[in-house]
């Protein structure tokens, strides 16, 4: 796998409507859509789920080609679900050998295990690919904004979890970098056994730290210069303002989230 296949916290830009819907209009998408995932328990309400998640990859003209790349670095996770249920979930047994035993609803369970996660990971994505960093951090602040009644530093978390999504690709290329300079002195990340590849992991993993904290000090002292003290009295130059596609779009989210649960209410 490489470095160049993890995708998440990219942004593409674009113009199609799901790039032109408000950030916090996506998040609520997202919300529910994720809450339908666990509320589908069948066949078909995944079909449902599925048929909703390509016809929006469509629409926002996002390829699958880079949906698929991001899915490579879980690909271990995936495996290891699927096994862990195939061999580990009761029911009629279909084949055993030594302490393991497969069953018919274990192969069941692994495979819609496997679909859920794979389509929450790509819708996952498509938010971040979708939506600027910036506009993220004003979604969700302007999301969690009752909690400052209570004193919550709403703008600082929504702060951290926009940089940190935006420097995701920056660490990543940052270490791609610097494994080609190890590989150019000789260094080996491929062969050995897992100690060894842990071990040959220590001279990529201390350059890569000392880089991330002179980033996040130069980030703070940039900050620190413009005169930037917390969310206090800051303005926008972009005001988040609904509209009737984003009302439109949430509203169809929240009933996706609705029909999944009364279809796997009565066993669909």
């Amino acid at each position: 796998m490489a470095l160049k296949d993890i995708t998440l916290g990219q942004y593409f830009p674009g113009s199609s409507p799901i790039h032109n819907l408000d950030p916090r209009a996506k998040l609520v998408g997202l919300v529910c859509y994720i809450v339908a995932l666990f509320l589908g328990e069948r066949l078909v309400t995944y079909g449902i789920l599925l048929a909703v998640l390509a016809a929006v990859v469509a629409v926002s003209r996002v390829s699958v080609k880079a949906l698929l790349r991001g899915m490579k670095p879980v690909v271990f996770i995936l495996v290891f679900t699927a096994v862990l249920n195939v061999f580990y979930t009761p029911g009629e047994e279909l084949a055993s050998f030594w302490i393991f035993t497969i069953t018919r609803e274990g192969i069941i369970h692994a495979f819609f295990m496997v679909v859920r996660i794979m389509m929450l990971i790509s819708c996952t994505f498509l938010l971040t690919y979708t939506t600027s960093p910036l506009a993220l951090t004003d979604g969700l602040e302007s999301l969690m904004g009752p909690l400052k009644k209570i004193r919550v530093p709403v703008h600082e978390l929504s702060m951290m979890m926009s940089i940190a999504l935006r420097f995701i690709p920056t660490l990543i290329e940052e270490t791609d970098k610097i494994m080609s300079a190890q590989r150019a002195r000789g260094a080996d990340f491929d062969s050995g056994n897992l100690v060894q590849k842990a071990k040959a992991l220590i001279p990529l993993l201390v350059p890569l730290f000392i880089s991330a904290f002179r980033r996040a000090d130069e980030l703070a002292t940039a900050m620190e210069c413009r005169c930037y003290h917390g969310g206090e009295g800051r303005t926008r130059m972009k005001q988040l303002r609904y509209r009737p596609g984003d009302a439109a779009f949430m509203l169809g989210a929240l009933a996706l989230a609705i029909l999944i649960g009364v279809l796997g209410h009565f066993g669909l």
